[in-house]
């Protein structure tokens, strides 16, 4: 007996089976789960690619067959991988379900033959390579962040590679994270009980949340190391370079696993980071050593607080911020690992946090293109209202780009929840010290 939405022989979400690159499988895949899909339609008010997905069949009279490739290419283009449409499915390889559905893995798949079928473009090789983007700034920073704000040289930016004028760049620094780390005193002895995955991001736009993260766990009697590392891939696999994507993941499983064969965490500061390690380099590099590597990988926040429920955490702290909006980022929701973050700030005496589960529409580099910055905004205006309506103090997130994207619209730009405690363990961190809490 076959089952109404049970998998075709086209079914496969990992790249390193050939399988997956057979377009007649895709095809098949894709009718079948966007017919269940439309059958259950729980994800209708997540991405673009749902309400689309929905109004374009319901233009069929429900038959999906009739999708066309422009219909499809749409609905490809409107997914920007937040994974929260995983987390809400009941129909999931995770959940034993038969259907064996998995949305943002299929959209993936589909995205890479259409990327192998056309040349991909100027931008999507530009934006694919956020380190190569990151040594060409780190030349001259203080020209490269002139350069975003020039609204003369975005417009030749947006008629060249198609990221939108008027969109929030990220800032580059004279000295990097790992630039700055390598300059910092050695442990004695190789005892670390972790290493730290500092991301893109931290290193070339944020270096200062790396700092306040080494400082966090040095506080916490734990010196972080940090061994050699690339970008962790997410851009080259969102742009449908699986190549590039599986190329930067190998090096980066070649590096981590004698830390992690040694005993040791991998601690991502980015959620998006963390994701991938965990839950995409298994399938992605196909090796039992890429297993391994996202079985010890954790984030920041999630390791501390393990720290906290053994009565290990240092809860010294000097000073308070008080009211705290937090956004909470679909990457890290989609671990399913809590609410880590929110309940480490929670511990500061004197502290209320509010979290925001919206997402903030910046998802990865889509909100830099020239055709959905527009649709980013209006996708994230959920985020920005609860995060102002919750009159606070400080801004706290623990995705970097999700900061921008919430500091452009709102005008203050989060920091990450490690910033939060490496501040509040500091004299003068807050303005108001813990000490006048307890007179």
């Amino acid at each position: 007996m076959i089952i109404k939405g049970a998998p075709t022989s086209g079914l496969c979400y990992s790249p390193s089976d050939p399988k997956y690159w057979n377009e007649a499988g895709l095809k098949a895949e894709i009718e079948r789960i966007f017919d269940i899909c439309n059958g259950c339609r729980l994800c209708f008010n997540l991405c673009p690619s749902f309400p689309d997905l929905f109004k374009t069949i319901d233009g069929y009279d429900g038959d999906v067959r009739k999708l066309t490739p422009a219909d499809v290419d749409r609905v490809i283009d409107l997914c920007f991988q937040c994974k929260i449409c995983y987390v809400k499915c009941p129909y999931t390889p995770e959940d034993k379900h038969e259907f064996q559905l998995d949305f943002p893995r299929l959209i993936m798949r589909a995205n890479a033959i259409r990327r192998k079928k056309r040349s991909g473009s100027l931008r999507s090789y530009v934006l694919s390579r956020p380190e190569l983007l990151g040594r060409l700034a780190g030349m001259a920073p203080a020209l490269a962040n002139w350069a975003n704000r020039q609204p003369l040289l975005r417009a030749g930016l947006e008629k060249v590679l198609g990221i939108h004028r008027e969109k929030v760049l990220p800032e580059f620094h004279g000295e990097t994270f790992e630039e700055w780390h390598r300059k910092q005193p050695r442990p004695e002895s190789d005892s670390t009980k972790a290493v730290l995955f500092y991301t893109c991001s931290v290193n070339y736009n944020a270096p200062e949340v790396g700092r306040d993260a080494i400082e966090v766990f040095a506080k916490n009697g734990i010196a972080l190391t940090c061994p050699k590392q690339n970008c962790c891939g997410m851009p080259a696999l969102e742009s449908g370079d699986v190549e590039l994507a599986k190329r930067l993941a190998r090096q980066n499983v070649e590096s981590l696993l004698p830390h992690v064969r040694a005993g040791k965490k991998v601690l991502a500061i980015d959620p998006t980071c963390s994701y991938m390690l965990r839950k995409e380099y298994a399938e992605l590099v196909g090796t039992p050593e890429a297993a391994e590597v996202a079985a010890a990988t954790m984030d920041l926040c999630e390791y501390l607080f393990q720290l906290k429920q053994r009565g290990e955490l240092n809860r010294d702290f000097k000073s308070t911020p008080g009211r705290i909006a937090y956004h909470l980022p679909c990457h890290l929701r989609a671990q399913n690992i809590g609410y880590r973050s929110r309940d480490l700030m929670r511990l500061i005496p004197g502290t209320t946090v509010r979290m925001v589960e919206q997402c903030s529409g910046h998802d990865g580099t889509w909100a830099m293109k020239k055709e959905f910055f527009p649709l980013s905004m209006l996708t994230g205006k959920k985020a920005f209202e609860g995060m102002a309506n919750a009159e606070a103090e400080i801004f706290a997130s623990d995705c970097p780009l999700a900061s921008i994207q919430i500091g452009q619209a709102l005008g203050k730009r989060p920091i990450h929840p490690i910033q939060v405690l490496a501040r509040a363990y500091r004299a003068g961190g807050f303005p108001k010290p813990v000490e006048e809490l307890k007179s």
